[in-house]
């Protein structure tokens, strides 16, 4: 694995955690952070041995504060596009194939909530707080955050971050459904990491064809959601895993997936 200047990656057995390792600017996401996650997401799509990824930040105070707003100074309107037309790590993310995990430790703002809503699931620390604050600064979220937090919340609610780029705390967010789950802020690793070596005890190829299945739903109509899960539902059917998991289960023991 390379090594990088602002992210730590640790491999836990099948569990890959990626830390964002900025403390002193609350893990604000500059163009190196940017572009080194989507290199560490690359080498971790060709590791057959990692078969979940859980994306965190460094210390207990912030997951992810934001862009580093130094960089936008001087920025005209054609450099700012380029920056955003390049390879943008939210894209990365959400592009994975692999299931990806936000462990939210702390101050989840702007892109940070961006990078948080292209992750597959959210464990959020009862400390947790999220925004889109982008207005406050006269300009409007660039990450996705107006277009994955509505497909997540719903129009009103995401309206109404979005306009006022007022926080919430992780008990609204988990009403909202922006988060899968709360818990308690000294619990967040251990509780993250159960529910990564859980969903790495399946099928690295059921997983990826089920993490197809229901990005599609939220990007099609049902009737081409349901050709395309008949589709994939058929492709589990030529896996090495498939017969596992059968046998497995007629057996009455544990199955042992291999991802073929």
């Amino acid at each position: 694995m390379a090594s990088y200047e602002t992210l730590l990656v640790e491999r836990r057995e099948r569990v890959a955690v990626i830390t964002i390792n900025r403390p002193d600017k609350l893990n604000a996401l500059n163009i190196q952070t940017r572009q080194e996650g989507a290199a560490a997401l690359d080498e971790l799509r060709d590791d057959a041995e990692i078969r979940v990824v859980v994306i965190t930040g460094a210390g207990d105070k912030s997951f992810v504060a934001g862009a580093d707003i130094g960089e936008f100074e001087g920025r005209t309107a054609v450099t700012q596009r380029d920056v955003m037309t390049g390879r943008s790590l939210f894209t990365a993310v959400d592009g994975f194939p692999k299931p990806v995990i936000a462990m939210i430790n702390g101050f989840c703002l702007g892109g940070g909530c961006e990078l948080a809503i292209s992750c597959d699931l959210r464990v959020a620390s009862e400390r947790a707080r999220f925004g889109q604050p982008e207005i406050k600064l006269g300009i409007i979220p660039g990450g996705g955050g107006t277009q994955r937090l509505t497909r997540l919340v719903g129009e009103s609610k995401a309206m109404e971050m979005i306009l006022t780029g007022e926080m919430i705390d992780a008990q609204t967010a988990l009403t909202l459904g922006l988060v899968n789950r709360v818990v308690p802020h000294e619990e967040l690793e251990a509780r993250t990491m159960e529910m990564a070596n859980l969903i790495a005890g399946m099928s690295p190829v059921a997983l990826r064809l089920a993490k197809e299945a229901v990005k599609t739903a939220a990007r099609s109509t049902l009737d081409e959601g349901l050709r395309r899960e008949v589709d994939l539902f058929a492709i589990c059917f030529s896996s090495k895993d498939k017969d596992e998991g059968v046998r497995a289960f007629l057996e009455k023991r544990k199955p042992e997936f291999t991802g073929e």
